[in-house]
């Protein structure tokens, strides 16, 4: 793949296409929005499917609530707004409403990650995976650019129990395509490789590939997984590949904290302990600026990657 021209395009262009694909096959399907629907792109469902959309405001609290009593009724709800203010105003209501009675309600985390830039610190959700993680009965999916988000939206649409999405707002590398192979539950080998394993979700997918390259010049031959499901996590795959290289590194635009790391490290630590290091927010806020210039100063780019690889290859021995 040539990773300098590569098609850029928002995570949400992916989740608004593929509620659109479920509304036109499945009268079950119905779309709730806190008043975000342009910024979720759900306003596509609105506008071509406006029987099948419900706007209750800004209200997350509601807006679960009814999913909730929508899911009772046989209906199969997506709940779209942003992340931060889903997984933390209405924490409660996913818990004790939706995870605890194991309904089917999807939840659309948009604009997830220190890149909705501009916003700043209090509408980056950098603990959404987490709080998402730890609930019982929960799915947990962060597809790595638009096409997967969309074959994850309609994956999701039958599968028992609530699901939990996250995806971003900026434009991101595309890197997969139709064709690409998704399964929930199953992580997507990248690239192979036998020092490292650089285990990634989102949009540190393809910077994990861009690392990869760059390490390969040096003569380091570094495996790229694409963890697109952080629960329930792939161990099969993690194992395997703690066996192959005995190095893993993961990579996320999440906190350190109960994320994806979080996920990786309680497999190892249990079951295959190896060297492991970590690209991830370092227990912080974000701040407001340009999605790139935040990405690299929080250490979440390719460069951050390729020096942890180094690291965790030098733990190795």
């Amino acid at each position: 793949m040539d990773l300098t021209n590569v098609k850029r395009v928002p995570q949400r262009d992916g989740y608004g296409q593929g509620l659109l694909a479920l509304c036109a096959q499945r009268q079950d399907i119905v779309v709730l929005d806190a008043d975000v629907a342009a910024s979720t792109r759900t306003n596509w469902v609105k506008d071509q499917y406006p029987d099948h959309f419900y706007n209750l405001g800004i209200s997350e609290q509601d807006l679960v609530g009814t999913a909730a009593g929508l899911a009772l009724g046989g209906m199969i709800p997506y709940v779209s707004t942003y992340g931060v203010f889903l997984s933390g105003r209405a924490f409660d209501q996913m818990r004790t409403t939706v995870c605890y009675n194991n309904l089917k309600v999807r939840f659309g985390g948009a604009h997830a990650g220190i890149s909705v830039g501009p916003d700043g610190a209090t509408h980056q959700a950098l603990e959404d995976m987490a709080l998402a993680r730890v609930l019982p009965h929960m799915t947990v999916l962060a597809p790595c650019d638009s096409e997967e988000t969309r074959k994850a939206v309609i994956a999701a649409a039958d599968i028992d129990g609530p699901v939990y999405f996250r995806f971003g707002r900026e434009a991101v590398p595309v890197i997969t395509d139709e064709a690409t192979p998704f399964t929930l539950g199953k992580a997507r080998l990248v690239r192979p490789g036998r020092d490292c394993a650089v285990f990634a979700c989102g949009a540190m997918v393809y910077e994990a590939l861009v690392a990869a390259q760059e390490l390969s010049a040096q003569g380091i031959d570094v495996q790229v997984m694409d963890m697109h499901t952080i629960k329930p996590l792939d161990q099969e795959a993690l194992l395997a590949a703690a066996r192959t290289c005995g190095a893993i590194v993961t990579a996320e635009e999440h906190q350190l904290a109960g994320g994806l790391f979080g996920a990786v490290a309680e497999v190892l630590a249990l079951h295959a302990p190896v060297p492991v290091e970590a690209v991830a927010v370092q227990d912080t806020f974000g701040e407001s600026g340009p999605p790139a210039a935040l990405m690299a100063k929080y250490g979440l780019d390719h460069a951050a990657i390729v020096r942890a690889v180094l690291a965790c290859l030098e733990r190795k021995g």
